[in-house]
């Protein structure tokens, strides 16, 4: 899982670490023991293994700001793959998109809510009890810490919570979950290029707004908003077709009135692209498979009497898929399983073809040389 390394198992779901991380967290603890190291309470190492507490307390924080998003995903029974936390914060891996508007606002929303909350709860704490300074001011950093998570991701931009929210607004708008990524992440998009901008002018000199820091994660954002925006329009255009658009050109179809003499010569001398073909009768109805090896087992002096209905063998996992069917769905399916083919079938039952990831790809590509010319 790109080098991550898993830690453990929370609430049942898979816990990583990305080695990021722990840059991140040594340059926290660094920083902020150096910090509190000006309390003239705190000697030796102290300061510092408070800094490490400080640093583990500020990750916890973006721990449970992941799970708030794990735990509605959880609840509309979507599978939450993994959590992981990385350079930049944290990122809970859903196993699916929410089915409606409403429950991908609630997804979104959830995480900065719990960062508020957290928020709101510790400057409680601290204004109600009292505490030495330097637990205060951890407190307090926690707080500040909390409420930057919250407001931060409430930017309307993708890959963002915020992006998130702005995506499900307009998916329930235009009823159409593509276009709201596709909006979410233009406006991702021009957050990124901002802080690329203010980033760049605070490390010139020109500018006292901004630190390096801005100009990384503004490079984050314009990566994966432009990811977002890439694979929204991909699935745009595949849900603009259907399975039948895509199915593989001379699929390996043949009547089974064939006998084995006509089947070689026709479609297997002289060409090895396929060496299992789909029997179907002559209302091209599926009936069975024939496997090109199986027939060494017959004398060849038989083959001009017997026909591949007598010698195909019955369908073992073939999967059948209407031909009216989004391509979107099509490619979903074949999305954990790239090398599977499907059998293409008209609502009567009639074979069209067969379609796999590859002959997708192979369309797509088409498709977009076409729009070029």
């Amino acid at each position: 899982m790109n080098n991550n390394i898993r830690v453990g198992n929370l609430f049942g779901i898979p816990f990583y670490v990305n080695p990021s991380w722990f840059l991140v967290l040594g340059l926290v603890t660094i920083s902020y023991g150096g910090q509190l190291a000006l309390f003239p309470q705190l000697n030796g190492i102290v300061p510092w293994i408070l800094g490490l507490i400080a640093a583990l307390l500020l990750f916890a924080s973006v721990l449970a700001h992941e799970l708030g998003h794990s735990f509605v995903a959880l609840s509309q029974g979507i599978d939450v793959k993994s959590i992981t936390l990385f350079l930049f914060g944290g990122l809970a891996s859903l196993e699916k998109e929410s089915e409606t508007p409403l429950e991908a606002f609630l997804v979104a929303i959830a995480g900065p809510a719990v960062s508020l909350l957290l928020c709101a709860i510790l400057f409680f704490i601290v204004v109600t009890f009292s505490f030495p300074a330097p637990i205060e001011a951890i407190l307090e950093l926690l707080a500040s810490i909390n409420l930057f998570l919250g407001l931060f991701n409430l930017i309307p931009g993708l890959p963002l919570d915020g992006g998130n929210i702005l995506k499900s607004l307009v998916w329930k708008i235009t009823g159409n979950p593509n276009k709201g990524i596709i909006f979410a992440s233009r406006v991702g998009q021009v957050f990124g290029w901002l802080a690329v901008v203010i980033g760049g002018l605070s490390i010139l000199g020109i500018s006292q707004v901004g630190n390096f820091w801005t100009l990384l994660i503004g490079f984050f954002l314009l990566q994966n908003a432009g990811v977002s925006a890439q694979s929204a329009k991909v699935q745009e255009t595949l849900n603009g077709y259907t399975a039948e658009d895509a199915i593989i050109p001379d699929s390996p179809i043949v009547s089974g009135d064939l006998s084995i003499r006509e089947f070689v010569n026709d479609y297997v001398i002289g060409k090895n692209q396929w060496r299992k073909f789909l029997v179907v009768s002559q209302e091209r109805i599926l009936s069975g498979v024939i496997e090109v090896d199986s027939l060494k087992k017959i004398s060849t002096s038989d083959w001009t009497e017997i026909k591949l209905f007598d010698v195909m063998q019955p369908v073992k996992d073939m999967i059948t898929i209407e031909s009216n069917k989004s391509l979107l769905d099509v490619a979903k399916l074949l999305e954990n399983d790239p090398l599977k083919q499907l059998t293409v079938v008209r609502e009567n039952g009639k074979v069209v073809g067969l379609l796999e990831k590859a002959s997708i790809i192979k369309f797509l590509q088409q498709k977009s040389k076409t729009q070029i010319a």
